[in-house]
Protein backbone atom coordinates (compact mmCIF):
# COMPACT_ATOMS: atom_id res chain seq x y z
CA UNK A 1 0.00 0.00 0.00
CA UNK A 2 1.59 3.32 -1.01
CA UNK A 3 2.31 5.88 1.68
CA UNK A 4 0.19 9.04 1.63
CA UNK A 5 1.96 12.07 0.23
CA UNK A 6 2.72 14.36 3.17
CA UNK A 7 3.75 17.83 2.14
CA UNK A 8 5.16 20.83 3.90
CA UNK A 9 3.92 24.17 2.68
CA UNK A 10 6.15 27.20 3.07
CA UNK A 11 5.88 28.95 6.43
CA UNK A 12 6.26 32.71 6.62
CA UNK A 13 8.45 33.78 3.71
CA UNK A 14 9.84 30.31 2.93
CA UNK A 15 10.29 30.27 -0.81
CA UNK A 16 13.38 28.21 -1.60
CA UNK A 17 15.19 25.16 -0.27
CA UNK A 18 18.86 24.27 -0.71
CA UNK A 19 19.43 20.52 -0.84
CA UNK A 20 23.00 19.30 -0.28
CA UNK A 21 23.53 15.71 -1.39
CA UNK A 22 20.55 15.98 -3.72
CA UNK A 23 21.33 12.71 -5.51
CA UNK A 24 20.46 10.69 -2.40
CA UNK A 25 17.18 8.79 -2.34
CA UNK A 26 16.16 10.36 0.97
CA UNK A 27 16.89 13.88 -0.28
CA UNK A 28 14.78 13.39 -3.39
CA UNK A 29 11.93 11.91 -1.38
CA UNK A 30 12.04 14.98 0.88
CA UNK A 31 11.96 17.29 -2.15
CA UNK A 32 8.80 15.55 -3.35
CA UNK A 33 7.14 16.51 -0.07
CA UNK A 34 8.18 20.16 0.03
CA UNK A 35 5.15 21.67 -1.64
CA UNK A 36 5.38 25.27 -2.80
CA UNK A 37 9.16 25.56 -2.81
CA UNK A 38 11.70 26.38 -5.47
CA UNK A 39 14.90 24.36 -5.22
CA UNK A 40 18.65 24.66 -5.38
CA UNK A 41 19.94 21.11 -5.79
CA UNK A 42 23.62 20.59 -4.98
CA UNK A 43 25.60 17.40 -5.49
CA UNK A 44 28.83 16.07 -6.90
CA UNK A 45 28.22 15.42 -10.60
CA UNK A 46 25.13 17.61 -10.47
CA UNK A 47 24.45 17.17 -14.20
CA UNK A 48 23.08 13.73 -13.33
CA UNK A 49 20.25 15.55 -11.54
CA UNK A 50 18.96 17.20 -14.70
CA UNK A 51 16.24 14.57 -15.41
CA UNK A 52 14.99 14.89 -11.81
CA UNK A 53 15.10 18.70 -12.04
CA UNK A 54 13.29 18.72 -15.40
CA UNK A 55 10.57 16.50 -13.98
CA UNK A 56 10.14 18.82 -10.99
CA UNK A 57 9.87 21.87 -13.23
CA UNK A 58 7.23 20.15 -15.36
CA UNK A 59 5.11 18.67 -12.59
CA UNK A 60 5.45 21.39 -9.97
CA UNK A 61 5.95 24.54 -12.07
CA UNK A 62 8.81 25.44 -9.75
CA UNK A 63 12.25 26.91 -10.32
CA UNK A 64 15.13 24.42 -9.98
CA UNK A 65 18.82 25.29 -10.19
CA UNK A 66 21.70 22.80 -10.08
CA UNK A 67 25.00 23.39 -8.30
CA UNK A 68 28.20 21.39 -8.26
CA UNK A 69 29.05 20.42 -4.69
CA UNK A 70 31.96 18.50 -3.18
CA UNK A 71 31.57 18.12 0.58
CA UNK A 72 35.33 17.96 1.09
CA UNK A 73 36.03 21.21 -0.78
CA UNK A 74 35.62 23.63 2.10
CA UNK A 75 36.60 26.70 0.07
CA UNK A 76 33.91 25.96 -2.52
CA UNK A 77 31.38 25.30 0.22
CA UNK A 78 32.11 28.71 1.75
CA UNK A 79 31.21 30.30 -1.59
CA UNK A 80 28.07 28.23 -2.14
CA UNK A 81 25.52 30.40 -0.25
CA UNK A 82 26.42 33.45 -2.32
CA UNK A 83 26.33 31.44 -5.55
CA UNK A 84 22.90 30.07 -4.71
CA UNK A 85 21.70 33.52 -3.70
CA UNK A 86 22.88 35.01 -6.99
CA UNK A 87 21.14 32.30 -9.03
CA UNK A 88 17.53 32.35 -7.99
CA UNK A 89 17.53 34.37 -4.79
CA UNK A 90 17.87 33.60 -1.08
CA UNK A 91 16.95 30.31 0.54
CA UNK A 92 15.25 29.69 3.87
CA UNK A 93 15.53 25.94 4.29
CA UNK A 94 18.64 23.77 4.08
CA UNK A 95 18.48 19.98 3.83
CA UNK A 96 21.85 18.32 4.40
CA UNK A 97 21.64 14.75 3.13
CA UNK A 98 25.15 13.89 2.01
CA UNK A 99 27.14 11.12 3.64
CA UNK A 100 29.67 8.39 2.98
CA UNK A 101 29.40 4.88 4.41
CA UNK A 102 32.86 3.74 3.32
CA UNK A 103 34.51 0.39 4.01
CA UNK A 104 34.79 -0.26 7.75
CA UNK A 105 37.33 -3.05 7.37
CA UNK A 106 39.52 -0.92 5.15
CA UNK A 107 39.27 1.95 7.64
CA UNK A 108 40.67 -0.30 10.37
CA UNK A 109 43.94 -0.66 8.44
CA UNK A 110 44.10 2.28 6.06
CA UNK A 111 44.32 5.76 7.58
CA UNK A 112 43.26 7.38 4.31
CA UNK A 113 40.07 5.31 4.26
CA UNK A 114 39.42 6.21 7.89
CA UNK A 115 40.05 9.90 7.25
CA UNK A 116 37.62 9.89 4.32
CA UNK A 117 34.83 8.45 6.47
CA UNK A 118 35.47 10.87 9.34
CA UNK A 119 35.89 13.93 7.13
CA UNK A 120 32.86 13.29 4.92
CA UNK A 121 30.46 12.43 7.73
CA UNK A 122 31.65 14.71 10.52
CA UNK A 123 34.18 17.41 9.63
CA UNK A 124 32.68 18.41 6.28
CA UNK A 125 29.15 17.90 7.52
CA UNK A 126 29.74 20.10 10.58
CA UNK A 127 31.44 22.77 8.47
CA UNK A 128 28.52 22.83 6.05
CA UNK A 129 25.93 23.07 8.79
CA UNK A 130 27.76 25.81 10.67
CA UNK A 131 28.41 27.90 7.57
CA UNK A 132 24.88 27.61 6.24
CA UNK A 133 23.36 28.19 9.68
CA UNK A 134 25.26 31.48 9.85
CA UNK A 135 23.71 32.44 6.51
CA UNK A 136 20.23 31.55 7.73
CA UNK A 137 20.73 33.43 10.99
CA UNK A 138 21.10 36.65 9.01
CA UNK A 139 17.66 36.24 7.41
CA UNK A 140 14.74 38.14 8.92
CA UNK A 141 12.26 35.30 8.45
CA UNK A 142 11.91 31.88 10.12
CA UNK A 143 14.47 29.52 8.63
CA UNK A 144 15.45 25.91 9.15
CA UNK A 145 18.07 23.21 8.85
CA UNK A 146 17.22 19.54 8.36
CA UNK A 147 20.38 17.52 9.01
CA UNK A 148 20.59 13.77 8.52
CA UNK A 149 22.75 11.94 11.04
CA UNK A 150 22.25 8.25 11.95
CA UNK A 151 21.34 5.87 14.76
CA UNK A 152 24.85 4.50 14.22
CA UNK A 153 26.13 7.50 16.17
CA UNK A 154 24.31 6.55 19.37
CA UNK A 155 26.78 3.84 20.41
CA UNK A 156 30.07 2.54 19.04
CA UNK A 157 29.85 -0.96 17.54
CA UNK A 158 32.66 -3.05 16.13
CA UNK A 159 30.88 -3.35 12.79
CA UNK A 160 30.78 0.36 11.98
CA UNK A 161 32.58 2.41 14.62
CA UNK A 162 34.35 4.65 12.09
CA UNK A 163 31.08 5.67 10.45
CA UNK A 164 29.25 5.61 13.78
CA UNK A 165 31.76 7.83 15.58
CA UNK A 166 31.57 10.37 12.75
CA UNK A 167 27.78 10.46 12.94
CA UNK A 168 27.93 10.61 16.73
CA UNK A 169 30.23 13.61 16.53
CA UNK A 170 27.88 15.23 14.04
CA UNK A 171 24.87 14.69 16.32
CA UNK A 172 26.68 16.34 19.23
CA UNK A 173 27.69 19.24 16.97
CA UNK A 174 24.07 19.69 15.90
CA UNK A 175 22.95 19.62 19.52
CA UNK A 176 25.31 22.46 20.33
CA UNK A 177 24.32 24.37 17.19
CA UNK A 178 20.65 24.03 18.11
CA UNK A 179 21.43 25.30 21.61
CA UNK A 180 23.26 28.33 20.18
CA UNK A 181 20.45 29.15 17.76
CA UNK A 182 17.56 28.52 20.16
CA UNK A 183 16.98 32.25 20.69
CA UNK A 184 17.01 32.94 16.93
CA UNK A 185 14.54 32.13 14.15
CA UNK A 186 16.66 29.19 12.89
CA UNK A 187 15.25 25.77 13.73
CA UNK A 188 17.62 22.77 13.62
CA UNK A 189 16.22 19.25 13.19
CA UNK A 190 18.56 16.29 13.69
CA UNK A 191 17.37 13.17 11.86
CA UNK A 192 18.57 9.73 12.97
CA UNK A 193 17.41 7.12 10.46
CA UNK A 194 17.84 3.41 10.93
CA UNK A 195 18.46 1.20 7.90
CA UNK A 196 17.01 2.75 4.74
CA UNK A 197 16.62 1.10 1.35
CA UNK A 198 19.02 3.26 -0.67
CA UNK A 199 21.93 2.63 -3.05
CA UNK A 200 24.32 3.31 -0.13
CA UNK A 201 23.04 0.29 1.80
CA UNK A 202 22.49 -2.01 -1.18
CA UNK A 203 24.26 -5.32 -0.73
CA UNK A 204 25.17 -4.81 2.94
CA UNK A 205 24.91 -7.82 5.22
CA UNK A 206 22.95 -7.89 8.46
CA UNK A 207 20.30 -5.33 7.57
CA UNK A 208 16.92 -5.57 9.29
CA UNK A 209 13.81 -3.42 9.63
CA UNK A 210 14.78 -1.65 6.41
CA UNK A 211 12.55 1.34 5.63
CA UNK A 212 11.75 2.82 2.21
CA UNK A 213 13.09 6.36 1.72
CA UNK A 214 9.53 7.62 1.14
CA UNK A 215 8.53 6.65 4.67
CA UNK A 216 11.62 8.27 6.15
CA UNK A 217 10.98 11.45 4.16
CA UNK A 218 7.37 11.58 5.34
CA UNK A 219 8.56 11.31 8.95
CA UNK A 220 11.15 14.04 8.37
CA UNK A 221 8.81 16.63 6.91
CA UNK A 222 6.23 15.92 9.60
CA UNK A 223 8.85 16.39 12.33
CA UNK A 224 10.09 19.58 10.71
CA UNK A 225 6.58 20.99 10.49
CA UNK A 226 6.09 20.16 14.19
CA UNK A 227 9.41 21.85 15.07
CA UNK A 228 10.88 18.73 16.65
CA UNK A 229 14.54 18.79 17.63
CA UNK A 230 15.52 15.13 17.14
CA UNK A 231 13.78 12.50 15.04
CA UNK A 232 14.38 8.75 15.03
CA UNK A 233 12.89 7.23 11.89
CA UNK A 234 11.10 4.90 11.70
CA UNK A 235 9.90 5.63 15.24
CA UNK A 236 10.86 2.25 16.72
CA UNK A 237 14.57 3.02 16.37
CA UNK A 238 14.28 5.34 19.36
CA UNK A 239 13.36 2.35 21.53
CA UNK A 240 15.87 0.01 19.90
CA UNK A 241 18.69 2.46 20.54
CA UNK A 242 17.45 3.12 24.08
CA UNK A 243 17.88 -0.58 24.82
CA UNK A 244 21.29 -0.74 23.12
CA UNK A 245 22.54 2.32 25.00
CA UNK A 246 21.36 0.87 28.33
CA UNK A 247 23.53 -2.27 28.06
CA UNK A 248 26.45 -2.02 30.53
CA UNK A 249 29.81 -1.57 28.81
CA UNK A 250 31.29 -4.71 30.41
CA UNK A 251 28.57 -6.72 28.63
CA UNK A 252 28.29 -4.65 25.47
CA UNK A 253 31.98 -4.96 24.59
CA UNK A 254 31.56 -8.74 24.23
CA UNK A 255 28.57 -8.56 21.91
CA UNK A 256 28.80 -9.11 18.16
CA UNK A 257 26.80 -6.13 16.96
Amino acid sequence: MPLPLLSVRPLGDYVRALILGAKSAIAQAIVERLDGYDFALAARGCSELEPFAADLRLRRSCEVELFEFDALDFAALARLPQQVDERGGPFDLVVLAFGYLGDERAAQRDTDALAHILNANCTAAAFARAHLANYLEERDTPTGVIAISSVAGDRGRQGNYAYGSAKGGLSIFLQGLRNRLAATSVHVLTVKPGFVDTPMTEGLDGLFLVAPPERVAADIVRAYRQKKDVLYTPFFWRWIMLVIKSIPERIFKRLKL
